[in-house]
């Protein structure tokens, strides 16, 4: 049986970043823009539609490299850089200041990909070494729809990952029937969680560290 799908961003070009983790939760939003002309004397105006805004789609993404010591800045800054313009990309023509950042598209499955932007980018380091390199950060990132795109349509429901898991950040003090409890409202599901991240012990979970939360078949 084949581990939990991960996550990437799959950049202009071709070339893929991985995910250390999974997000645990994506926000997808759509905006249209109507307009009125109000005038005095007059209420409430007729809308017309004006048009359509780019889709876009908000997700955090955490890094941890305090198993092996080494900067999580390897990970966050291949994705910094991405905020950056690329004279190199087709079309590119930096005598007309004609340059641009490239698009992305964060690959999961199948949920609702499609080529974007980074728009907005906050990267927050929560946790380093002796010596100070960074071994822990957060990243929320949100990302707009660079061209017209057919994902947000309906899926067909034999696609995409089946039994897709979630992830849970573990807190000071959390125990896994704790985290059964709330995810699946039975503290006795605890061993479940266990086994899905070959935990030794139940009450000594490191805060900080990241759990897989596998859907229970019913």
């Amino acid at each position: 049986m084949s581990g939990p799908e991960k996550a990437f961003l799959e950049l202009e070009g071709g070339e893929r970043l991985p995910c250390l983790f999974n997000p645990a939760q994506l926000a997808i939003s759509r905006s249209n823009l109507w307009a009125g002309d109000a005038m005095p004397g007059r209420g409430v105006p007729r809308l017309r539609y004006a048009g359509a805004r780019p889709g876009q789609m908000a997700l955090e993404l955490f890094f941890d490299t305090t198993s092996d010591g080494t900067a999580v800045t390897r990970y966050t800054g291949k994705i910094l850089a991405l905020m950056d313009v690329d004279p190199a990309l087709p079309g590119a023509d930096p005598a007309t200041s004609n340059v641009r950042p490239p698009y992305v598209t964060f690959h999961w499955g199948d949920p609702h990909s499609f080529k974007a932007v980074i728009a907005d980018l906050d990267l927050t380091f929560t946790y380093f070494a002796s010596n100070g390199t960074p071994l822990r950060a957060t990243m929320a990132l949100v990302l707009h729809q660079y061209e017209p795109s057919k994902a947000f349509g309906p899926q067909n429901p034999t696609s995409g990952t089946p039994n897709p898991h979630r992830v849970h950040r573990v807190q000071s003090g959390e125990t896994l029937d704790r985290i059964a409890a709330r995810y699946y409202g039975d503290a006795t599901r605890w061993r479940a969680l266990a086994t899905a991240n070959a935990v030794q012990d139940p009450l000594a979970l490191r805060p900080g560290s990241v759990l897989t939360i596998p859907r229970l078949d019913q």
